[in-house]
């Protein structure tokens, strides 16, 4: 979930953003840090409240968004319009059943007033026969940290490269069971949940503070709340979140729960696990990670034997590679998560790929990446990669699934090219 800025990314941060053009604009490009980057004294706190699932204070911050820009405005107010009409017709189209966008804010939400747990950009609209009634939409199309764009490059570039046919999961012609574990402010689920028609993701997140924040103050879709029954919480979408995620909503599913726990409750098939659990400490909680944990054994069993895929977000070792070594053995028991990266890696392969587990020994592989300009890194294991060669062979893995990267970034209209997160930092896990 939480993410570190490298030394350097802050004052270099345009110059590489910059360096590769993208076909669309992308509005969670980095060079748009500076804006959802700041202290308190540059936004204002819309919700704040203590956490008991150990997430210290829990507040979200509202920053103000460079883009869209108020010209493009009524664009989107025509387009509210329209799915209004769709999901009220006869309902009348006088200027008092009119939308209207009242702008655009950047929000993060943060633990212990200083780690930034989650951005998203959101737009905050009303209707004017109802000016009181002020809605939020979380931009779904948006990601502006740099660790998910990492994430979803990596991930959809190795599952593609699995086998998995992705082309008729995009087009919704086949379902992709997704599961993510930690939410934060929801934006990596919305995001491939509106970029992949067929995929129906699960979420599970400890914290009901924010589940509550990412609803209430980060505009994520309240219809995607379950109950510990497995039902949702509201019996039927309401009107506005059908104007707004035109049917995206009904294949969010947001569970209150202990990772562990929903994986040992459930026998789901995933085809994709994205895990992203760091607490308000700072810390990858052990149980998500230790080869002899339940977790691990029980996600096993729930990855699809011949392309599923694994992607886990840590912090990096570069920052901290200098105290390990000189570091009291205390101490090095309490230093951030960047030390186990490795072991974290081979935890992961030898439950996850060890002999046996997909079909044959030897049919799956896992790998790092480095994430551009933050201190983060995205460890990727998958089961049965479609490669002629060793596996063994860093540049065979890496080039297969460079190979594939170009398709699928063309294939979901992605605002960022996945060759950068792919080829930073490229190191197989042995």
């Amino acid at each position: 979930m939480m993410w570190r800025r490298s030394r350097w990314a802050w004052n270099f941060r345009r110059r590489f953003s910059t360096a590769i053009r993208q076909r669309i604009e992308d509005e969670g490009d980095w060079s748009f840090s500076s804006e959802w980057w700041g202290s308190e004294s540059h936004g204002h706190t819309v919700l704040r409240s203590s956490s008991d699932k150990g997430n210290g204070v829990v507040s979200v911050l509202a920053f103000p968004s460079s883009k869209p820009s108020e010209v493009q405005w009524p664009r989107m107010e025509r387009w509210l319009q329209e799915r209004y009409a769709e999901v009220c017709p006869g309902s009348g189209c006088g200027d008092e059943e009119r939308f209207r966008i009242l702008g655009y804010q950047w929000r993060a939400l943060r633990f212990n007033d200083d780690t930034r747990q989650s951005t998203v950009k959101v737009m905050s609209a009303y209707r004017q026969s109802e000016p009181a009634s002020i809605f939020l939409m979380q931009q779904p199309h948006c990601l502006a940290v740099p660790y998910l764009k990492s994430m979803v490059s990596v991930g959809l570039s190795t599952i593609a490269s699995c086998g998995y046919d992705i082309i008729n999961a995009v087009h919704g012609k086949k379902t992709m069971n997704i599961l993510c574990i930690g939410h934060g402010g929801g934006s990596l689920p919305l995001f491939l949940a509106s970029k992949i028609k067929g995929a129906v993701i699960h979420i599970v997140e400890i914290d009901p503070l924010v589940i509550s924040a990412s609803i209430k103050a980060m505009g994520f879709p309240a219809f995607s709340v379950m109950t510990p029954s497995g039902e949702r919480a509201f019996s039927k979408p309401s009107t506005i979140d059908e104007v707004l995620w035109k049917g995206i909503h009904e294949r969010l599913y947001l569970y209150e729960s202990d990772a562990e726990k929903f994986v040992l409750d459930n026998t789901n098939l995933y085809d994709m696990v994205f895990i992203d659990a760091y607490d308000g400490e700072d810390i990858f909680p052990r149980k998500l990670w230790d080869p002899s944990s339940q977790f691990l054994k029980s996600l096993s069993n729930q990855l699809h034997p011949g392309h599923g895929t694994v992607v886990v977000n840590l912090h990096s070792d570069s920052d901290i590679l200098d105290l390990v070594g000189s570091a009291p053995s205390f101490l090095q028991q309490i230093l951030p998560m960047g030390k186990y990266v490795s072991g974290i890696g081979r935890a992961y392969m030898d439950v996850l790929v060890g002999s046996g587990s997909c079909g044959k020994e030897g049919s799956g592989l896992g790998f790092t990446v480095s994430v551009p300009w933050v201190c983060n890194t995205s460890l990727v294991v998958c089961r049965g990669l479609q490669t002629s060669g060793d596996y063994s062979n860093r540049d065979l893995v890496m080039n297969t699934i460079l190979s594939k990267s170009l398709e699928v970034e063309n294939l979901l209209n992605l605002p960022f090219s996945c060759l950068q997160y792919i080829k930073s930092g490229f190191i197989l896990v042995e």
